[in-house]
C-alpha cells in the first residue's frame, strides 16, 4: 500500500458517515499507542542499560573508526583529538591542521573553496589547542580560517569565507564560482566564544577574549575583549582584559539582554 493510498484509507475511516467504521479508526489508533505497563525500576534499568551499550558502541566507533579515518584526511593532527557523534564531513581542496586537545562534533562540515587562491595555495583551516567545534557547525574556508587556542564554537555556527556562487545570475546559472572579492579569511583570536547559531562572514577578525551572542551575524571585525550581539553584530559591552574569565556573570547578563544565553 502506497503512502497516498494509506492516507486516503485513514481519511476514509476517520470521516466515514457510519459510526461503526469510524470506531475502527479509533481502535487502530489506540492499538498504535499501546504501552507496556512496566514498573519504574524496570524503566530505569532499561534506560541505563541502553546508555551503557550506546556509549560503549559510540566509544568503540570513535576509537577504531571515526578518529583514525579523520586523521587520514587532515594534514596535521595534535594529541588527544576527541570526535563525538560521528565523522565530520570534509569537502573541497582543504588543508586542515589541528592542535592538541581539540573536541569536534561529528555532525560538522568543513569545506574548502574550489576557486584558486591568489598565491596558488590550498585553503587552510588552522585549529589551535583546546578548541571546541560544536554540533552542526559549518566552516567554509575561502583563503584561510584560523581558530586560535581556547576558542569555543557552539552548535549551529556558520563561518563562511566564500559563498560558492558569483553575484551575476547568468554566471551563477552556468555553475561558475565566486569572484575573488567575495572570498576572504576569518580569524578567531585566542579565547573567542561564539554562541549558538552565530554567522561570521569572510574578511573578519574577532579579537582575543571576545564573546559573540547567540544568533548574531558578524560582518565586520570585532575588537578584543568585547561582547557583541545583533544582526549585524555590534559591540554592546566590554570584558576587562585582566579579568575576562572572572567577569563571566556580567557576560551572561549582557548576552541575555542582547541575544540570548545559548552557547
Amino acid at each position: 500500500m502506497t503512502s497516498v493510498s494509506a492516507h486516503q484509507f485513514k481519511h476514509w475511516l476517520k470521516f466515514h458517515p457510519n459510526s461503526h467504521i469510524r470506531n475502527v479508526f479509533f481502535i487502530l489508533k489506540n492499538i498504535r499507542t499501546m504501552e507496556f505497563p512496566s514498573p519504574q525500576i524496570f524503566n530505569k534499568c532499561l534506560y541505563h542499560a541502553h546508555k551503557l551499550v550506546s556509549n560503549f558502541i559510540s566509544g568503540l566507533a570513535r576509537f577504531v573508526y571515526w578518529t583514525p579515518a579523520f586523521k587520514g584526511r587532515v594534514n596535521q593532527c595534535g594529541k588527544r583529538l576527541y570526535l563525538y557523534g560521528g565523522l565530520p564531513f570534509v569537502s573541497g581542496p582543504l588543508m586542515i591542521k589541528l592542535g592538541n586537545d581539540c573536541r569536534i562534533s561529528g555532525q560538522t562540515t568543513f569545506s574548502g573553496c574550489t576557486q584558486p587562491t591568489p598565491d596558488g595555495s590550498q585553503p587552510l583551516l588552522s585549529i589551535g589547542n583546546n578548541v571546541d567545534v560544536g554540533w552542526q557547525s559549518t566552516i567554509a574556508v575561502g583563503h584561510k580560517v584560523v581558530l586560535s587556542d581556547n576558542v569555543r564554537i557552539a552548535g549551529g555556527a556558520f563561518l563562511f569565507g566564500y559563498s560558492g556562487h558569483p553575484l551575476n545570475a547568468k554566471r551563477r546559472a552556468a555553475g561558475e564560482g565566486d569572484d575573488q572579492e567575495q572570498i576572504g579569511s576569518i580569524i578567531l583570536e585566542k579565547d573567542v566564544w561564539l554562541g549558538t547559531n552565530v554567522t561570521v562572514k569572510g574578511g573578519v577578525t574577532i579579537g582575543e577574549g571576545t564573546v559573540i551572542a547567540a544568533g548574531s551575524v558578524v560582518t565586520k571585525s570585532i575588537p578584543p575583549f568585547s561582547i557583541a550581539a545583533g544582526n549585524p553584530a555590534r559591540v554592546v559591552g566590554q570584558i576587562p582584559n585582566d579579568q575576562h574569565v572572572e567577569a563571566e556573570s556580567d557576560v551572561f547578563d549582557s548576552l541575555e539582554t542582547h541575544g540570548g544565553r545559548h552557547a
